[in-house]
């Protein structure tokens, strides 16, 4: 049986101890874990372990680790993503994770203005982080995605790494024919927002190295785009 898992801002290091947060704390006195108890760890920058309970208070948790191992990062994968359907983004966030994306980037792409409750805002990306510390916890995974904050068209091209670039856009190449080559060169993945982008948007992404490509026929939502998408990402490129 796999130990009950909990993430942690601070990096692991064998024989020491770490606190843990409210959140945390709570879900060991729903599962009536006590001191002795043993615990899986994961800090979401490559390193799990193992770890014993010492303490559970009502607003924190410390924990001893007793071992831990490091990781190294997935072939990076970075995924840009519409502000939209805020339940739907969530979705996608835990999904990302499982799936090991590198980072993830939200835009506000002009189709995405008629959307509500959209998912953006401080408040927005907190429960973002939680849902993906989640996923990291059930998945087994060492590496949460990069999060970073709401941006314009023009800003996540300027942030965009060099490497394979592909917009998903129906018409486009098949995905999988632009990612052969060299694993460690990054792929960096737009999905556009329900109705598609806009002229001048995929204009500007061409113009800056983006290919487009498909994913087949059918016309995807984005949250189903984004795990298709990372999944053949994944096969294809480890």
């Amino acid at each position: 049986m796999s130990l009950p898992t909990f993430i942690t801002t601070d990096p692991l290091s064998a024989e020491s101890s770490i606190a843990l947060g409210e959140d945390a704390a709570h879900h060991m006195r729903v599962l009536r874990l006590e001191a002795g108890a043993l615990v899986g760890l994961a800090d979401g920058q490559g390193s799990r372990g193992t770890g014993t309970v010492l303490r559970v208070a009502k607003r924190n948790a410390t924990v001893h680790v007793d071992a831990c191992a490091f990781s190294e990062p997935l072939p990076p994968v970075h995924l840009i993503v519409p502000i939209a359907d805020r339940e739907r983004m969530l979705w996608l966030g835990e999904k990302a994770t499982e799936l090991g994306a590198s980072s993830w980037r939200p835009v506000l792409f002009k189709r995405s203005r008629s959307v509500t409750p959209r998912g953006e805002g401080p408040t927005f990306q907190q429960k973002l982080r939680a849902r993906m510390a989640s996923a990291l916890e059930q998945s087994g995974g060492a590496w949460l995605p990069m999060p970073f904050p709401d941006a314009t068209v023009e800003t996540c091209i300027a942030a965009a790494p060099d490497g394979i670039r592909v917009v998903l856009e129906r018409g486009g190449v098949p995905m999988v024919s632009v990612l052969a080559g060299d694993v460690a060169v990054p792929v960096t993945i737009v999905l556009g927002p329900e109705g598609g982008l806009e002229t001048l948007e995929l204009d500007a992404f061409v113009a800056a190295g983006f290919q487009t490509a498909t994913l087949g026929a059918s016309l995807l939502r984005f949250e189903t785009a984004g795990v298709a998408a990372l999944a053949v990402a994944r096969a294809v490129r480890g």
